[in-house]
């Protein structure tokens, strides 16, 4: 893998080159927080921040998405038909996502890109993306990514990985799309920077203080799981079904559609939605199989760290970016519930053994 040395006194001047291949996306601080947002000209990223208040994964799944428009107006040809709405899907590059974040990605493709069914406006959105990474050099304490099969220096999912080398970046190109955007920019200037990356690898990783353990969630018992009752009224206990935790997890990719109606107009909109909201599951016969909260903060836990674990053998459904341990407003810890569903399964395990 080629490794190419960037001046930082160079990299607003390879910014702007690139401008006019990419529509650039990067982190801006917006009041207490940063989010990812396109970069006005002359705008550059800022690479101070640890964490996006919410992950990169809008940059090419928007949490809300016109997808078609219509009139309902009869003196129109064509009232009452859909049109698909026309979106610009022009290369874009990502600078300064976290490996988490785009491993994250990677695994939300999971859903979106199958033999059976390909979402057409999330494949052409991904392929038109450079993902473009910053290594975490300083961890939040909130970060358990290195047991969660991710990592401060983690490869996958990006087109290049970057590493702060004080006056300069170093920049891994790891695809063809990143060496291409590196060529874009005008950085040409190759280096040996194995050991620097190896070595902040390693130090990073030494700073990750939070762990989760997951070694006996894919053999436990799912059904017995799945009703220990005790164990979920626990953990939901002080849940106010918010949906604060789906909306800032970078792997959540549950979503609705609707129709948005004005005069005549319409428009069909796909919209994030979450599994701890008590309308997700109403059927049209008004029944609920979700109706409490004890079942909604179940369905949730079980499907990223035991359904998807079963189901893809992909590891759990989470990369330890924190977010939402950070931002639960009643500290609800994914990383408690973990242990206690790994717990449980290693007492399954001995139980079969015995």
């Amino acid at each position: 893998m080629k490794i190419v040395a960037i001046d930082k006194k160079n990299w607003e001047k390879g910014l702007d080159k690139l401008r006019g291949a990419y529509r650039l996306i990067g982190p801006v601080k917006e009041d207490r927080y940063h989010y990812f947002r396109e970069l006005g000209k002359g705008q550059m990223p800022d690479f101070s921040c640890l964490n996006t208040r919410l992950s990169a994964k809008e940059t090419i799944y928007p949490q809300s998405e016109d997808m078609f428009e219509y009139t309902l107006d009869k003196s129109q040809e064509d009232h009452h038909l859909l049109k698909e709405v026309e979106k610009d899907d022009s290369p874009q590059a990502v600078l300064g996502i976290r490996p988490c974040d785009a491993k994250a990605v990677e695994l939300v493709k999971l859903n979106f890109d199958t033999e059976e069914y390909k979402d057409p406006y999330w494949l052409r959105s991904w392929e038109a993306t450079t993902f473009v990474g910053l290594a975490c050099d300083a961890p939040c304490s909130t970060c358990f990514c290195t047991t969660a099969g991710c990592g401060p220096y983690h490869e996958e999912g990006l087109d290049v990985l970057l590493a702060d080398d004080g006056d300069r970046y170093l920049a891994k190109a790891l695809t063809d799309k990143g060496e291409k955007f590196l060529a874009a920019g005008g950085w040409s200037e190759e280096v040996d920077g194995e050991e620097r990356f190896a070595a902040g690898k390693a130090a990073a990783e030494e700073k990750i203080v939070s762990t989760v353990a997951t070694e006996n969630l894919r053999g436990a018992d799912t059904l017995a799981l799945h009703g220990d009752d005790a164990l979920w009224e626990d953990v939901s206990f002080s849940c106010i079904n918010c949906g604060t935790c789906t909306f800032v997890c970078p792997t959540c990719w549950c979503f609705d559609i609707q129709d948005e109606v004005h005069g005549t107009q319409g428009r069909r909109q796909r919209n994030w939605d979450s599994c701890m909201f008590p309308i997700f599951t109403v059927h049209t016969t008004g029944h609920n199989p979700r109706g409490t909260k004890r079942q909604r903060v179940r369905q949730r836990f079980m499907h990223k760290l035991k359904y998807f674990v079963d189901k893809y053998d992909a590891g759990i459904m989470c990369v330890g970016c924190g977010r939402c341990v950070q931002q639960c407003p009643v500290n609800i810890d994914i990383r408690r519930v973990c242990e206690l569903m790994n717990s449980r399964g290693a007492k399954d395990a001995c139980a079969v053994e015995g």
